[in-house]
């Protein structure tokens, strides 16, 4: 199998423009899942902010945050793996994990859920163009470079 090379996929992502960070997300996800996410989050150490609208409070369980009121604003959690690499995880649903990165800081990979990950272009939710898949322990190209 051959890798994915990014002169073959850049053409999905703009990195000139600015705030523009692919939608990552796993779906079928659980609130086991989230879970997860946040206890890697602890074991590793990672720096990180949790914030319900303009307020910043310590992170809770993924099962308090999921089970908040329908109306109540989207929590998100920030994590930097490390100095350079910021992830920003939105809890929109307990079925599927969604977080943004920046891919000029992506420079490696860590599997905690064994669950595939979909990339979307900004704003193209819905329309996968890079995927990981978890049989073959690889990234994968999910759309034809050819068509943009």
């Amino acid at each position: 199998m051959l890798a994915v090379l990014w002169d073959d996929v850049k053409c999905f992502f703009d990195l000139d423009l600015v705030g523009s960070l692919p939608d990552a997300r796993v779906p079928n996800a659980s609130v086991e899942d989230w879970q997860a996410v946040l206890d890697l989050v602890a074991e590793k150490g990672w720096k990180c902010q949790y914030s319900e609208g303009e307020g910043v409070l310590p992170v809770p369980r993924a099962e308090a945050v999921l089970s908040r009121a329908a109306d109540a604003e989207c929590p998100e959690l920030r994590v930097w793996p490390t100095a350079d690499v910021l992830a920003i995880f939105r809890f929109h649903a307990g079925d599927e994990v969604d977080f943004d990165v920046d891919l000029r800081e992506l420079q490696g990979q860590d599997r905690r859920l064994g669950k595939p990950v979909l990339m979307d272009p900004e704003g193209e939710y819905g329309h996968p163009v890079l995927g990981f898949d978890v049989e073959a322990d690889r990234v994968v190209l999910l759309a034809d470079p050819q068509a943009r």
